[in-house]
């Protein structure tokens, strides 16, 4: 059996790692690999999907939102949230999933985020639509920030939530969690969507959803000015696990993709 990954770029992605080493753990004989796919070729490679010994696939950027009409069914969180990342072959069908949402809230929990404060989200593409869909569920007041305004106007109209202009008056200091959605930052260890890091609530949790490098300027920030800071690696082995859990029915621990992800990178087919 076969599962992949579409993105573009996909070389950096950890997984490949993650998804070999669940199914060495299940004892199951398939295989997961990377790809790099181009939006003009997205349509053919989901229709690739098809076949019978193919389990499904994940989808990153810039894909998550582009293959919502390539699906032939949709459950209720990728429909709101109006992004795949997951997507499931049974007999044909492709179905689009969203585990992202899940597992951000898992992650969150895990890194001690009380589920209660003003959320702030910075970005408006598939993940910050994964986030703010997640946190809006738990009953938070959701802010949205992003470089075009009215794409954060676009995303607050779908799933609530409140855009704030980019150079408007935002309220930092009652901001309890403050989430990266964007890519900024992603290889490039000098980069941060938030140069100048405001004020935020004294018991304030940054979640940077870039998870390369591992300590990004944002987390470095955040960690100088007295703030608990994560990196997105719980959030990629949460919604990991959750998309093999849908492709397989197995249940494989979380540390079998964690550890996965604290291996040094080897190229792929190496043990």
């Amino acid at each position: 059996m076969r599962a992949f990954l579409f993105a573009n770029p996909a070389a950096h992605s950890r997984s490949p790692a993650m998804h070999n080493a669940a199914f060495r753990h299940a004892g199951l004989d398939a295989h997961y690999e990377a790809r790099q796919v181009l939006p003009e070729a997205l349509a053919d490679a989901v229709a690739g999907l098809r076949q019978a010994d193919v389990l499904g696939a994940n989808l990153s950027l810039p894909h998550k939102e582009a293959a919502l009409p390539l699906m032939d069914a949709l459950t209720p969180a990728a429909r709101a949230i109006g992004a795949v990342n997951t997507v499931i072959h049974r007999d044909g069908v492709l179905t689009g999933d969203n585990t992202d949402a899940p597992g951000f809230l898992e992650a969150l929990r895990t890194a001690g985020d009380d589920a209660h404060g003003t959320a702030l989200v910075l970005g408006a593409g598939g993940a910050a639509r994964a986030a703010v869909w997640a946190l809006r569920s738990q009953g938070r007041e959701v802010l949205v920030l992003n470089r075009t305004y009215d794409k954060a106007i676009a995303l607050t109209r779908d799933l609530g939530g409140v855009a704030v202009p980019p150079a408007g008056p935002v309220g930092w200091e009652r901001v309890a969690l403050l989430v990266n959605a964007s890519s900024a930052g992603l290889d490039a260890p000098h980069e941060s969507p938030l140069p100048d890091l405001p004020r935020l609530a004294p018991e304030a949790l940054v979640y940077d959803m870039v998870y390369k490098p591992a300590e990004t300027r944002l987390m470095r920030d955040a960690r100088a000015a007295g703030y608990r800071a994560e990196n997105g690696l719980g959030m990629l082995a949460q919604q990991a696990r959750l998309a093999f859990q849908a492709w397989t029915a197995r249940d494989v621990p979380i540390t079998v993709f964690l550890d996965a992800l604290a291996r040094p990178v080897r190229p792929e087919g190496t043990e």
